[in-house]
């Protein structure tokens, strides 16, 4: 009786799925182990980052580590943690935590090799702290916080394809320029939602247990932005106007260009 002669080489199968095996090793040590700093030094010249944004230091590892920014003059601290990537979908999940002097969003984000994802935060804006900004622009100051209680968005091909979020503040005084003086009211709890639509994305702010939207806007695709102000805001701030328009009437309204076109699509 014979032998069969012993085969000293592995079967092609074999091969594939130590090389496989192999790659994922080697992924996932460079994950763990490549230093955070390092990979940010060698990636940053091709990553456009806004003129606002601006990164000072970065620590710990790629795949859980802490960056220090600046956006728009304020000291932001970015802390992210990696998680096991889907091989079937080609995407890795991502938590993150963004805190500043008293705000913190925390939240998590799945990024797909194609660049392609979905972002779900939730945190609190702690309005003094931007108040300088806030009115350099000419905006309205309102005292406390803003508590996000949701913030969902996808995109595609680096644009925003849907938007969804829920917004509240406890209510309090409130402060806007009015010509050379400083006018002033007390608000009630009030609330914004934001949501997608057919051309773009759309913001409603109304009175918490409210009839109406105290303001709108609607930011479209293009990059134009729909503010509208209705009557109601008037009523709330508790100023005067006459008694001849209803809550619903629509009286300032402003069209303007918020960001480029088709940046957010």
């Amino acid at each position: 009786m014979s032998e069969s002669p012993t085969n000293a080489f592995p079967r092609p199968g074999k091969v594939v799925l130590l090389v496989l095996v192999g790659v994922v090793v080697y992924l996932g040590a460079l994950v763990t182990l490549v230093p955070a700093g390092w990979f940010w030094e060698q990636a940053q010249s091709r990553v456009a980052l806004p003129s606002e944004v601006r990164v000072e230091q970065v620590s710990g590892l790629l795949w859980k580590g802490v960056a220090g920014l600046v956006v728009a003059g304020f000291p932001v601290r970015a802390e992210w943690s990696l998680g096991a990537p889907s091989f079937s979908s080609l995407a890795v999940p991502v938590d993150f935590a963004l805190s500043t002097a008293s705000s913190a969003i925390t939240g998590g984000a799945l990024v797909s090799l194609q660049g392609n994802g979905e972002l779900n935060a939730r945190g609190v804006i702690g309005v003094a702290e931007f108040e300088p900004l806030i009115r350099r622009s000419g905006g309205a100051v309102i005292e406390g916080d803003v508590t996000i209680d949701r913030l969902n968005l996808t995109w595609a091909d680096q644009t925003i394809s849907r938007a969804d979020g829920l917004a509240r503040w406890s209510g309090g005084r409130v402060t806007w320029p009015m010509g050379d003086a400083q006018g002033q009211a007390d608000f009630p709890p009030m609330k914004a939602v934001m949501d997608s639509t057919s051309d773009g994305i759309a913001l409603e702010v109304s009175q918490e247990g409210g009839d109406g939207p105290a303001a709108a806007a609607d930011i479209r695709w293009t990059g134009m932005m729909d503010l509208r102000v209705y009557k109601r805001m008037v009523d709330l701030a508790q100023q005067p106007w006459p008694d001849s328009a209803s809550p619903d009437d629509v009286i300032f309204r402003v069209r303007q260009p918020v960001i480029p076109g088709g940046a957010v699509r």
